[in-house]
């Protein structure tokens, strides 16, 4: 399987999967609605996904230089034209906080495939940790001004 579809089957994998689990002495709180993992900003659709990196299949890690890690999480950004259904390069950057407001140094970077452009960053993260991303997403050739996502996600790391 290539990189890419290895990508792409993640992205999946993050949209009908949790990120991880409590450990044996924790308390499992109450199931929540799925939140979303698309936004549609007008000619674009923005999908993300956030999970830890331990999840990635140690080839894709090493390939994209990601340290596998319950302790790390990652960020997973595409953006697709509606028009066509085709990837496009965007400018996106993410704030990235937790609930006590600390920021969260997410340094994103584009990935090209061969019928694929991604946006990945990755953050050190503790146990139960909630994590705030707000995505800025400008497509390429767009002249608004840039959407901005939010969303949140709690990991586990034991």
């Amino acid at each position: 399987m290539s990189i890419s579809k290895t990508l792409i089957s993640l992205l999946f994998l993050a949209l009908i999967s949790a990120c991880g689990g409590p450990g044996d002495s924790a308390t499992v709180p109450e199931a929540q609605p799925a939140e979303a993992t698309s936004a549609d900003i007008g000619n674009h659709v923005v999908h993300f996904s956030a999970q830890t990196t331990d999840q990635l299949p140690r080839e894709v890690a090493r390939a994209y230089q990601i340290q596998r890690s319950p302790e790390r999480a990652m960020l997973n950004v595409s953006v697709i034209r509606k028009s066509d259904n085709a990837p496009v390069s965007a400018d996106v950057t993410v704030k990235t906080r937790n609930l006590t407001q600390q920021l969260k140094s997410v340094e994103m970077r584009q990935i090209n495939e061969q019928d694929a452009i991604y946006y990945i960053g990755e953050t050190k993260i503790a146990n139960r940790e909630t994590l705030i991303f707000e995505i800025t997403v400008r497509p390429e050739g767009e002249e608004k001004p840039a959407e901005v996502i939010r969303f949140q996600r709690q990991f586990y790391t034991d």
